[in-house]
């Protein structure tokens, strides 16, 4: 069996309307496809996600819970299960350009003193109109980050305990030891609508005091 350069983890919970177009952009990438792997991590979802997901089963290699455990959780699963030298998060409701994974690869194949690499996105609706274009590293998401899966092992993967600002934790740690560069390229496609985990402004005072009490940040 063919080992991939990348693998790339898609967690999805009751995503049924845009998982579909994530993994087309996936799937439809100018990298040859054997080079990288698709999991995605169903994460207990109610809705008609299984269904979706069952379009793509040739494509993708799929980790189900029966129970929703939690973004981290559920990232975690995935970059255990990886196989690839190098990892990079996609969300199930955004969606990437077709030389996403090409450049992010290329990039540090190219620049091999580099740890990890992000690219700047566009910030989209939910009919795909362009909001704002937005610099990786002033305005920082936690998906479209190339890692090296042995630096994500060594500093210890995503914090279960934060259900939201997983992100925030996990780039914490990481910074503490390498860094993210900046390609200065638009390759990630990022969805802002009604649904976002972020709008929840109780988790969101909650979340932001244990980033207070764990990191002093």
């Amino acid at each position: 069996m063919n080992v991939p350069l990348i693998s790339v983890i898609i967690p999805v919970y009751n995503q049924e309307k845009w998982i579909g177009r994530c993994l087309r952009s996936l799937i439809n990438q100018s990298m040859i496809r054997d080079n990288y792997e698709l999991i995605v991590i169903n994460d207990g979802s109610s809705d008609r996600t299984n269904y979706a997901l069952d379009l793509f089963s040739d494509e993708i290699e799929l980790i189900t819970n029966e129970k929703n455990k939690g973004l981290p959780a559920a990232l975690n699963m995935g970059i255990k299960t990886s196989r690839a030298n190098h990892i990079v998060r996609v969300d199930a409701d955004d969606y990437v350009n077709e030389n996403f994974l090409f450049l992010l690869h290329e990039f540090l194949l190219q620049n091999t003193y580099m740890d990890a690499v992000a690219c700047d996105y566009l910030l989209i609706d939910d009919e795909e109109n362009i909001i704002d274009r937005k610099h990786c590293i002033k305005y920082p998401i936690g998906c479209g980050i190339m890692f090296k899966s042995s630096q994500l092992l060594e500093v210890g993967l995503y914090d279960e305990e934060f259900k939201l600002y997983e992100e925030r934790d996990l780039r914490h740690r990481f910074e503490e030891k390498y860094k993210i560069h900046r390609l200065e390229l638009p390759l990630y496609r990022y969805r802002r609508h009604e649904n976002n985990i972020t709008n929840d402004i109780e988790s969101h005072v909650k979340h932001t005091q244990k980033l207070k009490d764990k990191h002093g940040i």
